[in-house]
């Protein structure tokens, strides 16, 4: 199971976020990695944890003043990236392209969708993993699991349907173990979550009640 902690623009110490997730990995065999703010992805990778980073443009080497680079984002030390997220929505043109960008700097990528529909166009540009995530329950504690399970069953069935080697991943609401247990017996490899452990008075017990269950 894979658990990528998404800290957004949360003021959340990103160093003292990473350095939990980095030791409760080591006790687990889930995979988790975490995505901080583009300026602190360096220091992030520094601590030795998965990192990845929110967004890159589909944008090459050139004048493209305030994009994320792909290559830039690689060198600082971010394995993967997001892309799309509902609270950074692209055109499909322009998600094909960061992709593209992404696949050039040796980057993986989880291409994010509010709907299976959606799911279904975005395996088919090639990404490593696709991430259902209905907006309306993003940051409200109720998983999609719960409220609409369908959802991601159905999001599962549309990646298979276009590309099997495509994962699943879903977010919205993921906030304990047993929405990580209920996530993955749907059908996900893996879950996208973020103030359940940013905004967390201690991560590392936030993180352990997440994977303990697995």
């Amino acid at each position: 199971m894979f658990v990528l902690v998404n800290l957004k623009t949360y003021p959340c110490d990103p160093v003292a976020v990473a350095e939990a997730v980095r030791d409760v990995n080591e006790t687990t065999d889930a995979r988790l990695a975490v995505a901080p703010q583009a300026a602190h992805l360096e220091r992030v990778a520094e601590t030795g944890v998965e990192t990845w980073a929110q967004h890159v443009d589909p944008i090459d080497y050139g004048s493209n003043t305030g994009h994320a680079l792909a290559e830039s984002v690689a060198e600082a030390g971010a394995v993967g990236t997001l892309i799309n997220h509902s609270e950074q929505r692209l055109k499909l043109a322009d998600i094909d392209g960061s992709v593209q960008a992404a696949q050039r700097a040796d980057l993986e990528t989880v291409v994010c969708a509010n709907n299976p529909a959606q799911i279904g166009a975005a395996a088919a540009l090639g990404s490593d993993a696709v991430a259902v995530e209905p907006p309306e329950l993003i940051g409200t504690g109720t998983p999609v699991s719960q409220a609409d399970p369908d959802v991601v069953e159905d999001a599962v069935d549309a990646a298979a349907g276009v590309d099997s080697e495509v994962s699943v991943l879903c977010g919205a609401g993921i906030s304990t173990g047993d929405d990580v247990v209920a996530a993955g017996e749907l059908g996900a490899e893996g879950v996208l979550l973020a103030s359940g452990v940013a905004k967390a008075d201690d991560p590392t017990a936030a993180l352990e009640a997440l994977v303990d269950p697995l």
